[in-house]
């Protein structure tokens, strides 16, 4: 028995594997042992303890006393009458087997069901056939892990496919979020910048507001120390310097662009924009409305000093251009009385 396990352990076979073989066939020896093998390649291993030991019984007169291997002929379509019997034989594919476990395991692996008793005796393996028999073992182990070999190999060119695509994939999509990122990064810088322009420009603008303001409170707080009368030189200087800063030859009509300051009659600081000639006057008063809330289009009114002039509701309707004021002046807007 021992020396059948060792023979079995060093063809590659599993220790488990090569017990639950030796014990199914009733250590009965290496062939019924390497048939147990090769009829149960693939099946799990039982628990040892559950495995029948009934193929331990002389092959010579099989004993059907039993109500065990009774049951065992009669699952194989045997007759227990003919104690003489030394071997069983598929009636399907001729093949005769030792005992009934064998049997049984055939049955199992091919489907067969017709058997019938045999005199045939199965003769021991002489030592040259057990050579050669272990040869044919040793070479379908190594066609068996070659064949495994080359199955593992095919998977895993198949998974590295996939995985080369997968990282190509994600490369892509990660190209494509970094330009989807930079054309985004570029729009905000550009808005950025036009922001910045415009804070600037109005930054700008409200310190040129303020020196005028400075200049006209510097003017009259002169004017009364010395007991002058009191005119609003400041207001009338933007559109002087205006008038003499134009181009030679270049007429008010021309401009097609009007910078107008804007002062309240109350007082507070001046407001400027810069508007189309071509705009009427009404637009002067919505965008006096929108720097105040106290502002009524309706109702609020609009002078020069330089030259004097109030303009009326039915100047509201005429362009910037057309009531003199390009390319630039300073209105004074007043809003209706209490």
């Amino acid at each position: 028995m021992a020396n059948d396990k060792e023979a079995l352990m060093g063809m590659g076979f599993d220790a488990a594997r090569v017990e639950w073989a030796l014990k199914a066939t009733g250590n009965r020896g290496l062939q019924p042992a390497m048939d147990h093998l090769f009829e149960n390649e693939g099946k799990p291993i039982p628990d040892l303890s559950a495995v029948s030991e009934s193929a331990s019984r002389p092959a010579n007169a099989m004993d059907v006393d039993d109500d065990e291997d009774a049951e065992a002929l009669k699952t194989l379509g045997l007759k227990a009458n003919d104690i003489e019997a030394k071997s069983i034989k598929c009636s399907e594919c001729g093949k005769v087997f030792r005992n009934t476990a064998v049997a049984q395991f055939h049955a199992e692996k091919s489907g067969h069901d017709q058997f019938e008793e045999s005199t045939e005796e199965i003769k021991p393996l002489t030592e040259e056939e057990k050579k050669e028999k272990l040869a044919e073992l040793r070479q379908k182990m190594i066609e068996k892990r070659e064949k495994k070999a080359i199955e593992d190999a095919k998977e895993q060119k198949v998974s590295e496919t996939i995985r080369r695509k997968a990282g190509k994939d994600m490369g892509q999509i990660k190209e494509d979020m970094e330009k989807r990122q930079a054309m985004k990064d570029a729009e905000q810088k550009k808005k950025d910048k036009i922001d910045d322009a415009r804070a600037r420009a109005a930054i700008k603008a409200q310190i040129e507001a303020d020196k005028k303001t400075r200049a006209e409170k510097f003017a009259r707080e002169k004017a009364l120390r010395h007991g002058q009368e009191i005119v609003d030189a400041p207001a009338s200087a933007p559109v002087a310097s205006a008038s003499t800063a134009a181009p030679t030859g270049v007429a008010g009509k021309d401009f097609k662009e009007t910078r107008l300051q804007i002062r309240m009659s109350t007082g507070g600081q001046p407001y400027t924009t810069t508007l189309p000639s071509e705009s009427p006057l009404r637009e002067v008063a919505e965008f006096l409305a929108g720097q105040l809330l106290t502002v009524d289009v309706e109702t609020i009114s609009f002078a020069q000093h330089f030259p004097r002039k109030a303009f009326t509701k039915s100047d509201f309707s005429k362009s910037l251009r057309e009531l003199g004021l390009t390319p630039s002046a300073v209105l004074i807007a007043t809003p209706p009385g209490p």
